[in-house]
């Protein structure tokens, strides 16, 4: 793979990875959330991506924030480890300090901002 292509294709991943926690009420994309926990209801009229596999008397149930940070670590990691193995794929792997990781942690904070605005700062209508 061209080094070029990698690096584009990490950073395609990154942003659809730190979009995903604020994009649905499913853990990971795919993963319900359970139904006596996870966070609370939606208010009564906001449908849920999660209410179509809920009963019709129940509640959809929605993440809380602390869910989606801890989900938006877990993809942090999760795409580290990706373009890990696409730069070793390519050649020698460089060792990283902790200035790196501050960096990329940060990066990944910023490309979530999206998600994160039409999700809790956007007006509903």
């Amino acid at each position: 793979m061209d080094v070029s292509l990698a690096g584009w294709l990490v950073l395609a991943v990154a942003v659809a990875a730190a979009n995903l926690p604020f994009a649905n009420e499913r853990l990971f994309g795919f993963l319900p959330l359970p139904q006596g926990r996870g966070g609370k209801a939606s208010p009564p009229g906001v449908p849920s991506a999660s209410s179509s596999s809920a009963s019709p008397a129940a509640p959809a149930r929605t993440k809380s924030f602390f869910a989606r940070l801890l989900e938006l670590l877990v993809l942090y990691f999760i795409v580290g480890a990706l373009a890990w193995l696409l730069e070793s794929s390519i050649g020698n792997v460089f060792a990283q300090g902790w200035e790196f990781y501050a960096i990329t942690g940060c990066l990944f904070v910023v490309l979530a901002f999206p998600g994160f605005v039409l999700r809790y700062l956007r007006k509903r209508h």
